[in-house]
C-alpha cells in the first residue's frame, strides 16, 4: 500500500463517520420541516434550506479541521482549493424538493477525488439507515455488506429511474422515456438521483439516467456503481466538477440497450 492508498482508506474510514453526523443533523431538520424557511433557487423545483446550508457547513468544518489542505466542492458554498490533490466533493442534501415535502427520498452524497478520478464515494440514507459505499479497486458496499448490480436483468423485466431538471428541455426526457417504454420497460422518478443510483449498485434498479447532473449530485454514486460490477459513464471526462455533464449508470448488460434509446431519443429532440 502506498502513501496515497494509505491517505485514501484515512479518509474513507473518518467520512464514513462523518456522512452519519451529516445524515443525523439533516433528519433532526427532516423532523421539523415546519419550522424551515425554504429559498427557491432556479425554479420551484430548485430549492435550498437552512438544513442544506447547515448540513453542508458540519461536512466541511469536520473535513477541515481533519484535513487542511483538502479542497472541497460544496453544492451550497461552492468550491475552496486545496493543495493535497485531494477534494472533497459534497451534496448535503441531494433530493432537496423531496426532503422539504416531507417526502423520504433524499441522502447525503460524498465523494473523495484525487488528482482528477474518484477515489471514493458514499451515499447515506438516513431515512433506511443505508450507508453505500466504496474505495476505488476495493468493491461496493452498503452497510459493511459488499453489493453487486444486477446481472440477471433487462430493460423489459427490471427498473429505469429517469431524472429530470430545469437545465435540459422537457422533449429530451420524455423522448427517452417515450423509448424505453416503446422498448417495454418501466420507469421510476425517486427526486434523488444520488440515491437511485446508489439503488442501482444494490440492483433494486437496472439502470439511471440523467442528461445532466452536477458533480456532487453523482459523482460518489457513480463509483459505488462502478465498484458493484456495473457500468457508467465517464463523467468527469464528458462534463467536469464545476459544469456538470449527463449520467448514466446501469448493469453491464444495459450498457448498449441504454445507450441505443439515448441514441434515439436524441433523434428526435
Amino acid at each position: 500500500m502506498n502513501i496515497n492508498d494509505t491517505a485514501i482508506q484515512s479518509r474513507f474510514a473518518n467520512a464514513s463517520k462523518i456522512i452519519r453526523r451529516a445524515g443525523e443533523l439533516a433528519s433532526v431538520y427532516f423532523s421539523q420541516l415546519s419550522t424551515i424557511v425554504v429559498e427557491t433557487k432556479a425554479n420551484g423545483q430548485d430549492v435550498v434550506s437552512l438544513a442544506d446550508r447547515e448540513v453542508e457547513k458540519l461536512i466541511r468544518n469536520l473535513i477541515s479541521d481533519a484535513y487542511p489542505e483538502d479542497g472541497f466542492l460544496g453544492e451550497e458554498f461552492g468550491l475552496d482549493d486545496g493543495s493535497s490533490g485531494f477534494t472533497w466533493v459534497v451534496d448535503p442534501i441531494d433530493g432537496t424538493s423531496c426532503f422539504v415535502h416531507g417526502q423520504r427520498n433524499w441522502c447525503v452524497a460524498m465523494a473523495l477525488v484525487f488528482e482528477g478520478q474518484t477515489a471514493a464515494g458514499l451515499v447515506f440514507d438516513p431515512n433506511a439507515d443505508e450507508l453505500f459505499s466504496a474505495i476505488a479497486g476495493k468493491g461496493a458496499h452498503l452497510n459493511g455488506e459488499a453489493l453487486s448490480v444486477d446481472l440477471s436483468t433487462d430493460l423489459q423485466h427490471g427498473l429505469t429511474s429517469v431524472g429530470a431538471n430545469g437545465r435540459v428541455p422537457p422533449k429530451v426526457i420524455s423522448s427517452f422515456i417515450h423509448e424505453l417504454l416503446e422498448a417495454g420497460g418501466m420507469f421510476v422518478r425517486s427526486g434523488s438521483g444520488a440515491l437511485s443510483l446508489a439503488h442501482v449498485a444494490c440492483g433494486r434498479l437496472a439502470a439511471y439516467y440523467e442528461p445532466h447532473m452536477n458533480a456532487w449530485d453523482c459523482i460518489a454514486a457513480q463509483c459505488i456503481i462502478r465498484e458493484a460490477g456495473g457500468w457508467v459513464n465517464d463523467f468527469l471526462s464528458e462534463g467536469s466538477l464545476s459544469a456538470g455533464g449527463p449520467v448514466i449508470g446501469c448493469a453491464p448488460q444495459l450498457r448498449a440497450p441504454i445507450l441505443s434509446l439515448i441514441d434515439k431519443a436524441r433523434d428526435t429532440t
